[in-house]
């Protein structure tokens, strides 16, 4: 064999190498790209199951600060109530 065939050689390995390397990695990227889609989709429920959590517990907390809010409009009126009786209106 002559040097400049076995150049050619040489280089058609790594060639062959390189592609090999090339199609492991993009099966391996394919697989990654799909393993993060799947958890992208987890957190995104996550995230909407947190969220409809802290909408409850705000529209619990509305609720308790309408009552509260009606329960010192009423005491108002009552010391307004009063305040007229002693001023004799």
């Amino acid at each position: 064999m002559t040097e400049h065939t076995q150049s050619t050689l040489s280089l058609d390995e790594a060639a062959r190498r390189l592609d090999h390397a090339l199609a492991r990695l993009e099966v391996r990227m394919s697989a990654l790209a799909s393993q993060a889609q799947g958890a992208n989709g987890g957190l995104f429920d996550e995230d909407r199951a947190n969220l409809a959590t802290q909408l409850d517990a705000a529209r619990g907390r509305e609720r308790e600060l309408a009552e509260a809010g009606a329960a010192a409009s009423a005491a108002l009126d009552r010391a307004i109530a009063g305040m007229r009786t002693a001023l004799g209106d």
